[in-house]
């Protein structure tokens, strides 16, 4: 009797812990702990507990208010589905497609902290071409994925990101100043397009677009990059259509392994 019960307890404790992560993760605003107790019917002290015990393992995060919001790892277990054996072959797909229509590399990257990582990717067959390897770190303030991650999330949890920032120039087009950054990212917010314009590699540019969980909440950049002496930053730009289907359907890919 006594073994049944420990795993009762233990089946229990883990059912807790899921339901606050998926309640965090379709919450259409961020929680509070009051919040997740009432909803969830969990006593208040074993919220806070276990909320202690997901933020130290990097799920989720408390806000500047107080709030529970994701954390990058939940970020990233999201795009582990995207990238198991079952889908592999669909991603791929979706982004060979995606590269011979623009003729550019395209590919996925994800948040990690104050860096983006290069998820995935499919090269173009030009020579000349940017050489970006799977698994790259990048910052987030002078790429088109990371700005574009930056500029989706709640003004205090940017603020928060960016204090972490030494806004190192990379190149002449860098953007060094803070507030000239928050500009920047209020525009990408309003257009939903991240761009880099020669402002992490010279003689590159880029942009990319949002790929959506089921709640609507970005956690993946679709991107393409190219030599300016190839195309323009107008020129992507025009593919951004293309790329909005592209990261619809990796969206689907996610929304079909819930089912």
């Amino acid at each position: 009797m006594k073994m049944i019960k420990t795993i009762k307890e233990k089946g229990s404790a883990i059912g807790r812990v899921m339901a606050i992560i998926e309640a965090v993760a379709r919450a259409q605003r961020p929680l509070s702990p009051a919040d997740l107790s009432h909803q969830l019917d969990i006593p208040k002290p074993t919220v806070h507990r276990l909320l202690n015990q997901l933020e130290c393992d990097g799920y989720l995060q408390t806000s500047m208010r107080g709030l529970i919001i994701p954390a990058d790892r939940l970020h990233s277990m999201a795009l582990g589905i995207l990238y198991s054996s079952r889908f592999r072959a669909l991603r791929q797909a979706i982004l060979e497609k995606l590269t011979a229509e623009i003729g550019e590399t395209c590919g996925i990257a994800i948040p990690n902290g104050t860096e983006m990582i290069y998820y995935d990717r499919v090269q173009s067959d030009w020579p000349l071409q940017i050489h970006l390897q799977v698994g790259s770190h990048t910052p987030i303030w002078c790429t088109a994925s990371g700005k574009l991650y930056l500029s989706s999330l709640h003004q205090e949890r940017r603020v928060r990101i960016a204090k972490k920032l030494l806004l190192q120039q990379y190149t002449r087009n860098t953007i060094t100043d803070p507030n000239a950054l928050e500009d920047a990212l209020k525009v990408i917010r309003k257009t939903g397009i991240g761009t880099d314009n020669e402002e992490f590699v010279d003689g590159m540019v880029a942009c990319s677009v949002p790929v959506y969980n089921d709640q609507g909440n970005l956690f993946a950049c679709l991107f393409t990059h190219a030599p300016v002496i190839r195309k323009s930053l107008d020129a992507l730009l025009e593919y951004v259509p293309t790329m909005t289907e592209a990261a619809m359907e990796l969206s689907q890919l996610m929304k079909e392994t819930e089912h």
